[in-house]
């Protein structure tokens, strides 16, 4: 049984040499990231890996608007999955070497817009919500979408957070924030979904990190409830080395409760086949069923990425660290798998 590293007090996240400093987990985002301490070379600043992702759940229907500077171009993409007509349209805009893009240093300070191609991302913040807004009248062949929609975030909600080392002083410094309650709407052509606190969830991926040019993971999430009406989230998954923390946990209301290393049991020839998920301690064992599988692909020279993003329900159990065992049953998530060169 690997002991993972909880860090506890707040400080730098690189040292003088742009190393990082402490490699572990915590429930907040307590290590303050400098991007000036990733150092002048032009190619680590090309390496540098930076994004905002959000996801919003009413019930299966999902949204997402992204904003990311990936060193050697910038990007905004937006995609909604309706499984009920397994439509999954999306729209990105690139930006070459993100020009005129600067992203939040903190995951808890700082605005994000991004304009251009007729799409409009803004993710702001204030005490206690999130905002996430999106505007792009040709999405879906003129359909056109509109996200406005708050997530409420307050201080005492916690996260997953990683410091997580990669070889040649690489880092990855990564906030996974679920089951925000969500407010607002999501139009989508003729088509509005409203959201209220007690049917609908957002996620934040923040990340930020000087990545190895060929990356590979694998990422598992779901938002939704469980049958007690508690907000019920995961978050699993893992990215090369993680021998100080995993980023596995569950998440029930505000509370973070962590596991450890996490196998996973997929098919790559065929990734609609069921996902199944299970921790080293036997506390956790879930299986995803997807419904619908959402294949990305970006080829622009030096950048190549492919994700294979699989929607559906959870079930199976959880033990919490109370001691609970929780069942965990047609809870809306997906998981993917990510191959970049980068």
């Amino acid at each position: 049984m690997v002991v993972e590293h909880e860090i506890l007090e707040p400080g730098p996240l690189l040292d003088a040499k742009g190393r990082l400093r402490e490699p572990g987990w915590a429930r907040w985002p307590l290590l303050g990231f400098d991007p000036a301490r990733v150092g002048g070379r032009l190619f680590r600043q090309l390496r540098l890996k930076q994004w905002d992702y959000y996801g919003i759940w009413a019930g299966d229907f999902y949204a997402s608007a992204t904003i990311a500077h990936v060193g050697y171009v910038g990007m905004a993409f937006v995609y909604v999955l309706d499984p009920a007509t397994s439509r999954n349209p999306e729209r990105t805009v690139l930006r070459p070497l993100g020009s005129g893009m600067l992203m939040p240093r903190d995951s808890e300070r700082g605005s994000l817009a991004f304009a251009g191609g007729g799409l409009e991302v803004e993710l702001g913040l204030a005490p206690g919500l999130r905002h996430v807004r999106a505007r792009d009248p040709r999405f879906d062949g003129g359909a056109g979408l509109e996200i406005d929609a708050e997530l409420a975030c307050p201080s005492e909600h916690e996260s997953v957070v990683m410091a997580t080392p990669f070889p040649r002083g690489g880092f990855f410094y990564n906030r996974k924030v679920n089951v925000m309650p969500a407010s607002g709407f999501v139009r989508w052509g003729a088509r509005r979904v409203e959201l209220a606190p007690g049917a609908a969830l957002g996620q934040l991926d923040w990340g930020r990190g000087v990545w190895p040019y060929r990356s590979h993971w694998i990422w598992a999430s779901a938002n939704g409830f469980a049958a007690d009406g508690r907000r019920l989230g995961l978050n699993l998954g893992f990215v090369r080395d993680e021998r100080a923390a995993a980023e596995n946990a569950v998440i029930v209301d505000d509370r973070v409760h962590k596991l450890g290393w996490v196998d996973a049991e997929l098919d790559p020839r065929d990734y609609r086949k069921p996902w199944r998920l299970r921790d080293r301690e036997r506390r956790l064992d879930v299986t995803l069923s997807p419904s619908f599988e959402r294949i990305s692909r970006t080829n622009a020279l030096v950048l190549r990425t492919e994700v294979h993003q699989c929607f559906g329900r959870w079930s199976g159990r959880v033990i919490l660290d109370d001691g609970e065992e929780l069942a965990i049953a047609g809870l809306p998530g997906f998981a993917e798998e990510h191959r970049a060169r980068w």
